[in-house]
């Protein structure tokens, strides 16, 4: 299992040796790099890591993911998906709506469950594939995230702002299965959790931390005790809540295209490794491969000897041409 000094020590260590630590967030995009459907992709553990590995052996990236899809644990509650070919699953009917169904809701078990228990075998079978060298990141719902696969999106924020009781709740059952879902990727390989949480960009700090600052602490206490790091993942802005994320202890934190990598810096400190930040869609997909690259360069030159992962503010879209990922992957060069 990997520490936190050893984590930072292999970034130095790829800094020295000319490179920054280059880790995109790949999930549709790999799917169709290998041929696949997305839904193939968040469907089989198989087709995951076959088009991980392709992408690693092509692109250079620096660890692999199990990320796929919000909703694996959703289904492990019994929320119930149709799945498009080159979509995320669809929920057909949300499952919790009142307290009582909170209070009927039972934490699975994700060894059980077939759609977390493919992402448990997916760890297995990248470790049984390349050995222990190679960093391999997990992935979990966050509690408020997860609250919002079961109730939906709009409702869960009104939730949120009307009943209190019910959302705390409910959050505490969904970190309850983070911290199972969590340890079972542990026990089969992974040294790295990815928290996804996306949906706590929307709320305000003083919401932040009434209702998910201590789960997230929780979480992150809980994954550390099992001898994994953590890198928390909320897309879009997060300016608002960065100095209270540092409260909860993460060891990697996922920026997005719109904060400020050095205000990032500033507040989270040496401590706390940032990554991102390139706009996935407005540059890495929809500029040339030199602008991509140019853009790529200045956050490489302005990171130098700083605990540092190279990737796009959130997942490269799939419709990223290939040469402007390996513009990336280029930039990625110190020289």
């Amino acid at each position: 299992m990997r520490t936190k000094k050893a984590f930072f020590k292999l970034l130095e260590e790829r800094q020295r040796s000319g490179k920054i630590f280059f880790r995109p967030i790949l999930m549709q995009f790999a799917a169709q790099f290998i041929g696949k459907s997305y839904r193939e992709f968040y469907t089989d553990h198989n087709t995951l890591v076959d088009a991980n590995i392709a992408c690693m052996e092509i692109f250079g990236t620096d660890a692999l993911g199990l990320i796929s899809d919000p909703f694996r644990e959703a289904e492990a509650f019994g929320l119930v998906c149709e799945y498009p070919d080159n979509a995320v699953p669809k929920p057909k009917e949300y499952p919790v709506k009142t307290i009582e169904d909170v209070a009927d809701l039972s934490n699975p078990d994700v060894y059980a469950s077939k759609r977390t228990f493919d992402r448990i075998a997916g760890a297995r079978l990248f470790r049984e594939r390349l050995g222990e060298e190679i960093p391999l990141i997990g992935w979990i719902e966050g509690p408020l995230a997860e609250a919002c696969d079961l109730v939906g999106v709009s409702d869960m924020l009104i939730k949120l702002a009307m009943e209190p009781d019910f959302s705390r709740e409910l959050l505490e059952k969904a970190a309850v299965t983070a911290k199972d879902f969590a340890r079972a990727q542990i026990e089969n390989g992974c040294d790295i959790i990815g928290m996804g949480d996306a949906i706590c960009s929307q709320i305000s700090p003083g919401m932040y931390r009434e209702f998910v600052l201590d789960l997230h602490k929780q979480i992150i206490q809980d994954i550390h005790n099992q001898g994994a790091l953590v890198k928390v993942h909320i897309c879009g802005d997060t300016s608002h809540i960065l100095a209270d994320l540092k409260m909860t202890d993460p060891d990697i934190v996922d920026i997005d295209c719109m904060v400020d990598m050095e205000k990032a810096y500033e507040v989270l400190g040496p401590q706390i490794i940032r990554c991102g930040n390139l706009d996935p869609a407005a540059l890495i997909e929809k500029e040339s491969a030199e602008q991509v690259y140019n853009h790529t360069r200045e956050l490489v030159e302005s990171e130098r000897g700083r605990p540092f992962i190279l990737s796009g503010g959130c997942e490269i879209t799939p419709l990223t041409p290939v040469e402007n990922l390996m513009a990336m992957r280029e930039a990625s060069i110190l020289r």
